[in-house]
């Protein structure tokens, strides 16, 4: 049987309630940048027209066990020796991580007594066996929260215009537009003032959810942004004796990554040598090196072994990380015989997995055939991990994007973003702070937005 919309509309009112969403998009700041060339064109945000059907039991579950991966991702972002003899093999393979982990070397642990993280963990619900299984947790540049927190207000208008609509109570409200904004105050204010540097990428088309943070800082806190670019930092930017960054005249607080997560925000050495001198001030960073390798898919595939998440993450904590875990195997030694054995299956069943490289961002994993071809070559492999394929449940969304809109089955992926600022070893803040719904046609199997593959939604409970 084909899911259906919750609601049956004919396409004439669709239509109407499509045009009703993006004007309520364009008066509430649900926007993107049209094009990476003029910051005044604007268009809005991929959105869908209704909220997606998630379980309320496992929703919150999500929800509730962030705080639980803050802790786990600090305690292993503080151990260097773990984190470069993981991913030495991935490395060898990588060049990108390569990079990272000789910058960590060239630091050391000297620059880890002040931490500001805004971590956002992805899960979809594995329909065969109900649970919400995490895709991937992210530490570095985790974007969407405020324009998902206007999506969720913008389905809240939308629905209350449908005749047998939901209740408030099955909308569940997005705290991330003021909490990530109060995490990053929080963090200004536990360093003694100064400013929030928003690192940020040339041409950003998804500048409009970072000027809603930048906005909040300002109306609510009283923070001031400043925006630049690694190479901008790296001509602008100097350190005292004091230990202390300037960027031009402003003393920075809290050095906020939204770049810096692929390769291409690495042209040339200036841009490394702009992300050096981050990593060397005493400011607040999110995150710091420490932290953007602990979120690598090697390291997660192998906090997946008992023995490792044992070693970061303590009761009650540890169980209710693990019952998110999916199927997670290494591929760093093609000598093993179980190794071997899951490569094998892999090829004869390649739409049971899903192959993924060291690489953030969206459109880089493997799937199907193109996942069964690489495995063949048995060549390189140590720079990717294999997942358990989630299996997800498929509903039936309109999706606006460009101003046009298509109804089509989808997949949805939940994301749920966690705060946590550590200052020595006192912890001051370890919170949840929203959450984030992206929808996707079943047809494709990438999931990001500012990819191009997915379109911004949020949920409704059953």
């Amino acid at each position: 049987m084909s899911p259906t919309l919750p609601v049956q509309l004919p396409p004439s009112e669709i239509q109407d309630l499509v045009d009703d969403a993006i004007v309520w998009a364009s008066q509430h700041g649900l926007l993107v940048g049209a094009s990476s060339v003029s910051p005044a064109a604007v268009i809005h945000a991929p959105m869908s027209l209704l909220p997606a059907p998630f379980p309320r039991g496992e929703f919150c579950k999500a929800r509730g066990v962030a705080p639980a991966f803050n802790l786990m991702i600090d305690a292993v972002s503080r151990d260097l020796g773990y984190l470069h003899e993981t991913l030495e093999r991935a490395a060898a393979e990588d060049e990108f991580t390569a990079q990272l982990l000789r910058l960590s070397s060239e630091l050391g642990p000297r620059c880890e007594d002040r931490v500001l993280a805004i971590n956002r963990s992805d899960y979809m619900l594995d329909e065969p066996s109900g649970r919400m299984l995490q895709v991937e947790l992210n530490t570095i540049a985790s974007s969407f929260g405020c324009l998902s927190n206007l999506v969720g207000n913008m389905h809240q208008y939308i629905t209350s215009r449908l005749e047998g609509g939901w209740t408030a109570g099955e909308l569940p409200a997005n705290e991330a537009l003021e909490a990530i904004p109060a995490a990053l105050a929080a963090a200004v204010s536990a360093y003694g003032g100064g400013v929030v540097l928003m690192v940020v990428q040339p041409g950003e088309r998804n500048a409009y959810d970072q000027q809603w943070l930048q906005t909040n800082l300002w109306v609510n806190h009283r923070v001031r942004t400043i925006r630049r670019s690694l190479a901008e930092v790296a001509h602008q930017g100097r350190i005292g004796e004091d230990g202390k960054l300037r960027v031009g005249e402003h003393l920075v607080a809290v050095s906020y990554l939204r770049a810096g997560y692929t390769p291409d925000d690495y042209p040339s050495q200036v841009e490394w040598d702009g992300r050096k001198l981050l990593e060397t001030s005493d400011a607040f960073k999110c995150p710091s090196v420490a932290y953007q390798l602990a979120g690598t898919k090697k390291v997660q595939q192998d906090l997946a072994r008992p023995e490792i998440l044992e070693r970061f993450a303590k009761s009650p904590e540890l169980g209710k990380i693990r019952q998110h875990f999916a199927g997670l195997w290494s591929l760093d030694d093609l000598d093993d015989a179980s190794t071997v054995a899951t490569v094998e299956d892999a090829i004869r069943r390649p739409s049971a997995y899903v192959l993924k490289p060291q690489r953030e961002g969206g459109g880089n994993n493997l799937y199907d055939e193109d996942l069964a071809t690489k495995l063949k070559t048995w060549k390189g492999l140590s720079a990717y991990i294999l997942m358990q394929r989630i299996l997800p449940p498929v509903n039936r969304s309109v999706l606006i994007r460009n101003g046009s809109w298509v109804e089509n089955n989808t997949l949805q992926e939940l994301g749920v973003y966690g705060t946590f600022i550590r200052v020595g070893d006192r912890i001051l803040l370890n919170e949840t702070a929203g959450h984030l719904v992206r929808t996707k046609a079943d047809s494709s199997n990438e999931g990001g937005v500012a990819a191009g593959f997915a379109v911004l939604d949020s949920p409704y409970l059953v």
